[in-house]
């Protein structure tokens, strides 16, 4: 009586919401009653765009799916390979044709293998999840790239200027005193602000102020 006829897609756009809709096929003429949400959640999880989905069962036959999409943050390069990447570290797709979107990119060692799907871990998770969080803050020139070695994180402007953030402890923080310093610190070389009480813009190898 309350087979499911109909999946309705919501947060999302096409073709994101068609691949949503072919992972939830299995779902159709099965009951609205007896819907198996866990193992929706499980076969939408598999898709890399999907961040997150909620349902609502609309009887008598239609099944709403509400998805928060995954955002990209970054451009992942390997040699002349290149992936988009989400604020999570997530490995959305791999990009073919150029140019590659402007985003700041995270260039990754040629020991890594790269899976669309997978989510990254180590230094290039800490760099890709650093630059989710820049995303909130409005820098006069843009971030060119991230990369991070330990618990070192550093940002590069498209100036060619280093913003050294230490570990990624206080983060929103540093990210907003080297900001500010950046903008008052015209032809530096570096901002370090990886203990930000003592922030430091540096000009060459002898002198910093």
């Amino acid at each position: 009586m309350f087979a499911v006829r109909r999946v309705e897609v919501r947060g999302v756009q096409e073709p994101v919401a068609s691949r949503v809709r072919a992972a939830l096929q299995p779902v159709l003429g099965t009951s609205l009653v007896t819907f198996d949400q866990a193992d929706a959640e499980r076969r939408l999880a598999r898709l890399p765009e999907v961040a997150a989905a909620s349902f609502d069962r609309s009887f008598p036959h239609t099944l709403r799916v509400f998805v928060r999409a995954e955002q990209p943050v970054a451009v992942l390069r390997q040699g002349s390979d290149a992936w988009l990447a989400s604020g999570r570290a997530r490995v959305l797709r791999h990009l073919t044709l150029r140019p590659f979107p402007g985003l700041p990119r995270v260039w990754l060692p040629a020991s890594i293998g790269v899976e669309i799907g997978q989510t990254l871990d180590g230094d290039p998770a800490r760099a890709v999840r650093a630059l989710a969080e820049v995303r909130r803050f409005r820098f006069l020139i843009p971030v060119q790239a991230a990369r991070a070695s330990g618990e070192e994180l550093t940002l590069v402007l498209r100036s060619g200027l280093e913003l050294r953030l230490g570990d990624a402890a206080d983060l929103p923080l540093k990210l907003e005193i080297a900001r500010r310093i950046a903008a008052l610190a015209p032809g530096a070389r570096y901002v370090d602000v990886s203990v930000p009480e003592r922030s430091v813009a540096g000009y060459n190898p002898q002198v910093s102020s």
